[in-house]
């Protein structure tokens, strides 16, 4: 089968859902499919095509980008002369969905609904109408949750045409010990560990967080980089809490589960619903570690079982922050269990190889269809 993925970053632009695709495209290419992944050239002009791991990467010259949408007349055009089976857009990404709508490549096109459009509301207002239109046109819309079908103005009234299909990771590695850097990691940090992994965006709430730290006898390490980070640190300076607030920047990928074992808590505090779905609560939980989440009516508490793998607060509120977290630390007992339980969790719902079986599932069945 040849697989067309539709969007606008590849690796090694990080983030949540280009880290899902390139997860999701190499499995298929591992499996024997031919798979192809459209997207643009982060570094503007110039276009090039070359293999990663089995896949064929087209980068697009980009021309521009507008609210966090790149402009390439070259994506649309080699979009055109691709023939695959199979199209599966990763929402949202406009030139991606308006692409395909308009040209109608392979013989069938799904879509994975990452995300709402939050913050340009004021190209939605234009879009909108399209929008709803392409949306009818899927042979099937893969939301990352249920509870995201009921809360989003968009899916809500196309539930009959949507099978959730979560993210997914390679449990495994998370699992695996790594005894001695878990080991380096304590040494530099001693005490209590708090954990945070993730692009350091607007919606992550890590602001709440901080003004959470004077409050909680911990240390948080924050891995990842973003434009928030400056502001961030000068949070933490005027609050006192530089002592105990480590930004770490990006860190090598082989180091990521050290990270995640060595903790005592994960914490992701996002505050909008920017955050659809939060892969790194699943790292995490494979990892064996009890995670705090905030309630935004996404995936998020629906990947964190509140008072099962974790505890969900309530979003934008440091004091409901602070609270959830003293109250795992407070109890060794409580944050093993939920550990253990999260675990299992992982690797019973969101390991990398049931996703790839359940996508294929449904490019199988939409192109029986056709």
């Amino acid at each position: 089968m040849h697989i067309l993925h539709l969007y606008k970053d590849y690796y090694p632009v990080l983030g949540g859902i280009e880290n899902h695709l390139r997860w999701l495209a190499e499995a298929q290419a591992a499996r024997g499919h031919e798979v192809t992944v459209l997207v643009t050239n982060p570094h503007g002009r110039g276009a090039f095509i070359r293999m990663e791991n089995g896949v064929e990467v087209i980068r697009a010259s980009r021309l521009t980008t507008v609210a966090s949408t790149p402009l390439s007349l070259d994506f649309v055009r080699r979009l055109r002369r691709l023939h695959p089976d199979i199209v599966h857009l990763h929402f949202p990404y406009p030139l991606g969905e308006v692409g395909q709508w308009l040209f109608s490549r392979g013989k069938a096109t799904v879509m994975t609904y990452h995300s709402d459009v939050i913050r340009q509301k004021g190209i939605l207002r234009f879009y909108n109408p399209l929008l709803r239109r392409i949306l009818r046109r899927m042979d099937r819309i893969m939301p990352t949750s249920e509870p995201y079908i009921h809360s989003s103005p968009y899916l809500s009234s196309l539930a009959d045409r949507c099978t959730v299909i979560p993210l997914g990771v390679n449990t495994k590695r998370f699992a695996k010990p790594h005894p001695q850097q878990v080991a380096a990691i304590r040494r530099r940090h001693p005490g209590l560990i708090l954990l945070f992994v993730g692009r350091l965006r607007y919606y992550k709430g890590l602001n709440y967080l901080i003004e959470a730290m004077p409050h909680i006898p911990a240390t948080l390490l924050i891995v990842g980089a973003g434009p928030e980070a400056a502001q961030l640190g000068e949070q933490a300076y005027l609050t006192g809490v530089t002592d105990r607030v480590r930004f770490l920047g990006d860190i090598g990928d082989e180091f990521l589960p050290g990270y995640y074992q060595a903790a005592d808590i994960f914490v992701l505090p996002s505050s909008e619903r920017s955050e659809a779905f939060g892969i790194v609560l699943i790292e995490a939980m494979a990892a064996g570690k009890p995670v705090i989440s905030t309630e935004l009516g996404t995936g998020t508490s629906w990947v964190n079982r509140h008072g099962e793998t974790g505890l969900v607060t309530s979003a934008r509120d440091a004091p409901a922050l602070a609270k959830a977290i003293l109250e795992l630390l407070d109890n060794p007992g409580a944050r093993q269990q939920m550990g253990v339980r999260a675990q299992v969790r992982a690797f019973a719902d969101f390991d990398l190889d049931m996703l790839v079986d359940r996508t294929l599932s449904v490019y199988e069945d939409v192109l029986a269809h056709r």
